[in-house]
């Protein structure tokens, strides 16, 4: 496992933020990190940064205790972004490549070349608090990856995108996963989760209450519900009787019909979220 944490306890007070988090983050996969406001998620990811300690547990990478060293393997742009108003785009963003040990000729080259990817070379010398919240979210996320990071975190990474560079930053996390890095994506956007996670772990009440690939989990929370189109167009939907599976009623249905397609209804992974929130629903 290249990330696993193993009986995580973090306490702020008498309040216990986070309760025997066990997780483990399989390398070059995207894992969703999910969970309702509170549940703990943010205190997690802080813990992973090394921003903070849990009172009990370890953190391991590539199957050794993490150290402060290991930070340097880690991009992550948190859900509060914050540049600096007043410096220019360029100068800040160098700036901030720098702090993550590039010097100053590859930060710059790197950079040209993502300005140019993101058809930003314009605001290089402008200064920040010129630029929309989306603009300046794309700075950021630019300096997140730029020094090539094993593990990228990203915490609601599609605030505040319109659909089309919402959809242009989920193609680079995508291509980024490609190039073998592992992926911490923390977000409310179900629909991103069963676009781009490979596996989840959902907490709830400092707890992980669901955890699994989301194919595994979809299909456990599945009620044998299926769905035909016919040779006339019609959509016609069927449940599974008692002892009857799939190969059984297709040919039910294929007595009185000619079938076009035949699949099984999953639950959407936003079903699946409320359920295990609000009802317990972890299996």
């Amino acid at each position: 496992m290249f990330l696993e944490t193993q009986h995580i306890e973090k306490n702020f007070g008498t309040y216990r933020a986070l309760d025997d988090i066990n997780i483990g983050v399989r390398e070059g996969t995207i894992f969703g990190l999910l969970g309702p406001n509170g549940a703990g998620k943010t205190t997690l990811i802080r813990l992973i940064n090394r921003i903070a300690r849990p009172d009990r547990g370890r953190i391991l990478l590539d199957g050794r205790e993490m150290t402060d060293d290991d930070v340097r393997q880690i991009g992550y742009l948190p859900e509060e972004r914050g540049l600096y108003k007043k410096m220019r785009v360029g100068e800040q963003a160098v700036y901030l490549a720098r702090l993550k040990g590039l010097t100053r000729a590859e930060a710059e080259h790197r950079l040209i070349r993502w300005f140019e990817r993101f058809g930003i070379e314009s605001w290089w010398k402008r200064p920040v608090e010129e630029l929309s919240k989306g603009m300046q979210q794309k700075v950021q996320f630019i300096v997140t990856v730029l020094h090539e990071p094993r593990l990228l975190i990203f915490d609601e990474p599609f605030s505040g995108f319109d659909p089309v560079n919402a959809t242009m930053l989920k193609e680079e996390i995508l291509a980024l996963r490609q190039k073998g890095a592992t992926v911490i994506l923390s977000t409310h956007n179900m629909a991103s989760v069963e676009e781009l996670c490979d596996d989840i772990a959902l907490i709830n009440k400092s707890q992980v209450v669901l955890s699994g690939g989301v194919d595994e989990i979809r299909r456990s929370f599945g009620r044998n519900e299926y769905e035909a189109v016919v040779d006339d167009g019609q959509t016609v939907r069927c449940t599974l009787q008692e002892g009857q599976n799939a190969n059984q009623l297709l040919q039910q249905l294929m007595q009185s019909h000619t079938i076009c397609s035949f699949r099984e209804l999953l639950p959407s992974m936003n079903d699946i979220f409320v359920e295990a929130v609000t009802k317990g629903g972890a299996r």
